[in-house]
């Protein structure tokens, strides 16, 4: 079941990271050229609602997948032992004792 919504939100990902790359900065949408004649299948302003209304929805599958799968796995990694970096404790490592200096020669007088 994991499997099949991570697919799925991988998916919907691509699919959002698409429509947003499809849409005009200016808000536009789908302006190839600055023309309406070209036999273009629906006008500007509602190509740009298409894709903000699409964009939206994506985001909020998007979301709810996510927070689906935060809920399935939640607790997961606590039955397993060693997968939680922070609850092992710090290995040890050989200290090295810093060496001792060279006694300084007393001056004579």
């Amino acid at each position: 079941m994991t499997t099949l919504l991570l697919v799925l939100n991988t998916l919907v990902a691509l699919a959002l990271i698409g429509v947003i790359l499809i849409q005009r900065s200016e808000g536009g949408g789908l302006g190839i050229g600055g023309s309406q004649g070209m036999g273009s299948f629906m006008t500007g302003r509602g190509t740009a609602n298409l894709l903000t209304r699409a964009t939206a929805i994506l985001a909020g599958i998007f979301m709810v997948l996510c927070l689906v799968l935060d809920v399935m796995n939640k607790g997961a990694s606590s039955d397993t032992k060693g997968h939680d970096i922070l609850a092992q404790p710090a290995q040890k490592t050989s200290q090295q004792v810093p060496a001792k200096p060279a006694p300084v020669p007393e001056k004579t007088k």
